[in-house]
């Protein structure tokens, strides 16, 4: 091939290339567009007042397109597929409990995204707000409403690998008073005081006691699920192989994901329910991999995030391993069952 040919062969290409991008940027363009449409089909969605004292709602971000895409949003929780009530307030990750909420939010820049936590009360209205140093991942309240937590990825950006790296902190709602990361605490690993550098901690859940809390410890290719104290500022692993936990109402069982042989590396995970006092563990009924920290509806109801036609859908799963899964939900992630 002569030198003027593959000259020719190089514009060709390069100009083939620029087509593509070309079309491609205009296809993401074109689909954010109509994220700001209403969706055909989609849930009817009205704006309105949202109180986080309302017994008998699910709270949620709303992921339908539309002019209320990524707000906070409620339904009776009895007809989860209803009408919605949007508040204007967007948020990535949200959970509430007792009057008290939490909102992970972005900061969108000229050159990158900051994200932030705000602390609500009953009314949406802030009281608070702190830097959360990465993406956010996870986020909930205790059942009393004085202790919030979320989690961002600080590198990585996924649980399915190794290389990520997590921050998981807590704040008492009522004094300011914030613990920007758990590595600080002390860890007792099978009785034994433990120290890695490579310790990450993610997925915290609260017990009602104001004291008592449950994460993961990730640490030398494994996880564990610890129990925290926040008076002693402690951590103590009870279990092997557990990722984001979540207590259950009545405080005596946890749900969470855990790893099993044979799946796909990017998809993991089943979902499980450990008896805190047995130790006993019980796979339920949701064949598909499950990524999610996923919330108790009652004392005998999971329910989690699986991804749908616009972001996530909601899904719902006897506790006791019992029947199939369900989806309850459609274009919706981050719930919240006011009690």
């Amino acid at each position: 091939m002569t030198l003027r040919n593959r000259i020719l062969v190089l514009v060709a290409a390069v100009a083939a290339l620029a087509v593509v991008a070309v079309a491609s940027v205009l296809h993401a363009s074109a689909r954010a567009e109509r994220r700001n449409e209403t969706q055909p089909g989609g849930p009817k969605i009205t704006a309105g007042r949202i109180t986080l004292t309302a017994p008998g709602t699910m709270v949620f971000r709303n992921m339908a397109w539309g002019p209320h895409r990524d707000e906070l949003t409620t339904v009776p929780a009895a007809t989860p597929s209803g009408p919605r009530t949007a508040s204007g307030l967007k948020c990535l990750r949200f959970y509430a409990s007792s009057g008290t909420g939490v909102c992970l939010q972005a900061v969108h820049g000229t050159v990158t995204d900051t994200y932030r936590a705000l602390i609500l009360d009953a009314h949406l209205k802030e009281t608070a707000r702190y830097d959360v140093p990465g993406i956010p991942s996870r986020a909930r309240v205790s059942p009393t409403g004085h202790f919030a937590a979320w989690t961002a990825f600080v590198g990585g950006d996924s649980y399915a690998g190794t290389n990520f790296s997590t921050r998981a902190a807590i704040v008492d709602t009522r004094t300011g008073k914030l613990i920007p990361t758990l590595e600080s605490f002390r860890i007792l690993k099978d009785g034994h005081a433990y120290r890695s550098a490579d310790v990450n901690f993610w997925g915290v859940t609260f017990a009602a006691d104001d004291r008592t809390f449950y994460a993961t410890l990730a640490t030398k290719g494994s996880t564990y699920l610890v129990r925290g104290d926040l008076r002693t500022r402690t951590v103590t692993t009870l279990h092997t192989n557990v990722e984001c936990p979540s207590l259950s109402p009545d405080g005596t069982r946890i749900a969470y994901k855990k790893r099993v042989k044979g799946l796909p590396k990017d998809a993991p995970w089943h979902l499980y329910v450990l008896d805190l006092r047995t130790m006993r563990e019980t796979s339920l009924a949701e064949p598909r991999s499950v990524d999610d920290q996923a919330v108790w509806r009652d004392d005998h109801t999971i329910v989690y995030a699986m991804p749908g036609d616009y972001g996530a859908d909601l899904y719902s799963v006897p506790a006791d391993g019992t029947d199939g899964a369900r989806r309850i939900s459609g274009a919706a992630v981050s719930p919240a069952f006011l009690r």
